[in-house]
């Protein structure tokens, strides 16, 4: 039998990329609701260009959760608005 030589190259930014981006999907799938703060972590967008840009869009205000001048939107129905808003830029 001839010994098998195998070479295996790995491009270890695609691994990373790849692996944050199902950790990121993981996370979406974990969360009920969301915050201010959280909406602009996960759309890497600034708290101020989403309040007057998204937040204040009467779509997000429909899903709107307050109590005690805190604000809350259940994160997969925040998700698909924001991405109806931003698809109509």
């Amino acid at each position: 039998m001839l010994p098998a030589n195998i070479e295996l190259q790995l491009d270890k930014q695609a691994i990373r990329q790849y692996i944050e981006k199902r950790l990121d999907e993981e996370v979406r799938e974990s969360l009920w609701f969301i915050d201010l703060k959280k909406m602009a972590d996960l759309t890497n967008m600034s708290p101020r260009f989403l309040e007057s840009d998204i937040v204040c869009d009467v779509r997000m205000r429909a899903i709107e959760i307050k109590k005690a001048r805190k604000r809350w939107w259940p994160a997969r129905q925040a998700f698909e608005v924001i991405s109806e808003i931003t698809s109509e830029w």
